[in-house]
């Protein structure tokens, strides 16, 4: 593999984007979105990947709020598909606070020095993994994962951009909480988190959990049981005492 380019202090490439919104194609270029803004951007090797799907995709997502109360517009996640993979895609995981750009012909990428042969893996021309701050146009910092075999993931990662935009910013509690439909002390819990200013993920009995994963967690077969940065809290009233605090 050739060295890898370092485009910190350059103006991203100027490309357009067809996308896929609903029924329509729309296109997007890229002056629409750096322009006047301060844009986090990452690439990843390709949509429903394990690393993308399981830490890197998420992590932005879950800090997005704590990125916009740093200065940042948008997030935007850069990978080397096509617009049907890439929605459906964002329709399978956590990125609602995510901007999905389908690269399908690389030529933003390229453009980044950022394209890679990934033939051995049948995958073709794709994407190297990296994260960059990106103001008006201008890459202001990259964070280029080293060039080692398979997919090394160490530096593109959400916390380590956060730490560079601000090392102080105050992260978000991890928050779960186990649900069934039509149960009111599940909405009760939910309405309590809202009301603290808790964002949680839901986790629904028979599609996200099961009674056999709920005892094993939790030692119970009630719901909802709550989770917060680690802790088991409890039902309704647990939460409720423990938010009193």
């Amino acid at each position: 593999m050739s060295a890898l380019e370092n485009k910190e202090g350059q103006t991203v490439p100027s490309v357009s984007w067809p996308t896929r919104s609903g029924d329509d194609w729309l296109t997007v270029t890229s002056d629409e979105i750096f322009k006047g803004k301060t844009v986090v951007v990452f690439s990843l090797p390709g949509a429903f990947t394990p690393t993308c799907s399981s830490t890197h995709l998420p992590r932005y997502n879950e800090l997005a709020k704590v990125f916009a109360a740093n200065g940042v517009d948008e997030i935007v996640c850069v990978s080397v598909n096509d617009t049907f993979v890439m929605n459906a895609w964002a329709a399978d995981q956590e990125s609602e606070n995510i901007r999905m750009i389908p690269d399908g012909n690389g030529d933003f990428t390229d453009g980044m020095g950022m394209l890679v042969d990934k033939a051995e893996l049948g995958f073709g021309k794709r994407s190297w993994r990296y994260s960059m701050l990106v103001k008006d146009g201008v890459v202001e910092k990259m964070f280029i994962e080293p060039q080692k075999p398979g997919d090394p993931f160490e530096v593109s990662d959400a916390d380590t951009m956060l730490n560079y935009i601000n090392a102080n910013a105050e992260l978000p509690q991890s928050v779960s909480i186990i649900t069934k439909p039509g149960c009111p002390f599940c909405a009760k819990a939910k309405d309590d988190l809202k009301a603290a200013g808790l964002e949680y993920e839901e986790l629904l009995m028979g599609r996200d959990a099961s009674i056999t994963s709920l005892r094993a967690m939790t030692g119970r077969e009630t719901v909802p049981q709550v989770f917060i940065a680690g802790q088991h809290i409890g039902g309704s009233e647990e939460l409720a005492a423990h938010l009193a605090k």
